[in-house]
C-alpha cells in the first residue's frame, strides 16, 4: 500500500494574528493506523518541508497515545520536516490519498490547483480520497470526468458549523466547511459534536471532526485491504 498524505502549508489564522496550521492528532493518528498495517506512507505538502503545526493542537488537552507517540518519533519527526512539494507528486504512484485536517487546508490546499488535480486524478484511476475534519474543504473545487462537483449527491461529513461555532471561529474562517459541501450537492450528514463520525460514498472517506482521525483511516485500510 502507498499512500500519499497531503499538509496544509498556511500557518496564518486570518487575520487574528494568531497561528494555525494541521492538527496533530489528524495526522498522527491516522498515520500509525496505516504505517504499523504495513503502508508505505508519502508525506507532501503546497511548499514542501517542514508543514505548520496547529499551535493549539499541542496543549494538554488534546493530548492522546498516538499524539504523545508522535512526540517521542524522531524518525516521523524528521520525516514531517522534509515534506515532498505537491508540485513534484503524481497520483500514478499511490493507491489512495488522504488529507489530515486543522484550520490551514482551508486557505491554501482548498485552493490550491495541484492538489484538485490530484484529487480529481485519484478520482479518475478509481482510488481512495480521504479527509478528516477541516480537510474536507480541499474537495469543493473538485469536479468528475462530467465536470459536475465531485461530492455532488455523495454523502460526505466535515467541521459542522455548531463546532466551528462552539470553538468561536465562524467570523475567521474565510467559509463554513458544512455550508459548502451542501451548496456544491454534498449529502452532508454529522454526528453529535466531537464524537468519531464517519462517511464512505464510493471513492470518498470523510470524517467529521479530531475524534474521527483514526476511523477514517481504519476505513481506508479495510478498503485498501479487499
Amino acid at each position: 500500500m502507498n499512500i500519499l498524505f497531503v499538509l496544509t502549508s498556511h500557518d496564518a489564522l486570518g487575520d487574528t494574528g494568531e497561528k494555525t496550521g494541521f492538527w496533530i492528532e489528524e495526522f498522527a493518528a491516522p498515520y500509525y493506523v496505516l504505517a504499523d498495517a504495513g503502508a508505505d506512507i508519502t508525506l507532501a505538502s503546497p511548499a514542501g518541508g517542514q508543514p505548520p503545526i496547529d499551535p493549539k493542537s499541542a496543549l494538554d488537552e488534546f493530548q492522546t497515545d498516538e499524539t504523545r507517540r508522535f512526540d517521542q518519533d524522531a524518525e516521523l519527526q524528521q520525516k514531517l520536516a522534509n515534506t515532498s512539494k505537491l508540485a513534484d507528486i503524481t497520483a500514478d504512484q499511490f493507491d489512495a490519498i488522504f488529507y489530515p485536517g486543522g484550520h490551514g487546508p482551508m486557505w491554501d490546499l482548498t485552493n490550491d490547483q495541484r492538489s484538485i488535480e490530484l484529487i480529481e486524478s485519484f478520482a479518475r484511476q478509481g482510488k481512495l480520497v480521504a479527509a478528516v475534519c477541516h480537510a474536507p474543504s480541499v474537495l469543493l473545487h473538485t469536479r468528475d470526468a462530467g465536470g459536475e462537483p465531485l461530492v455532488k449527491n455523495r454523502k460526505v461529513t466535515g467541521f459542522s458549523n455548531t463546532e466551528e461555532a462552539a470553538v468561536g471561529l465562524t467570523g475567521v474562517v474565510p467559509f463554513l466547511l458544512e455550508d459548502e459541501l451542501k451548496k456544491r450537492g454534498g449529502v452532508y450528514s454529522q454526528g453529535a459534536d466531537w464524537v468519531p463520525y464517519t462517511v464512505e460514498d464510493g471513492q470518498l472517506i470523510t470524517g467529521q471532526n479530531p475524534a474521527s482521525s483514526s476511523q477514517v483511516a481504519k476505513a481506508l485500510l479495510a478498503r485498501l485491504s479487499q
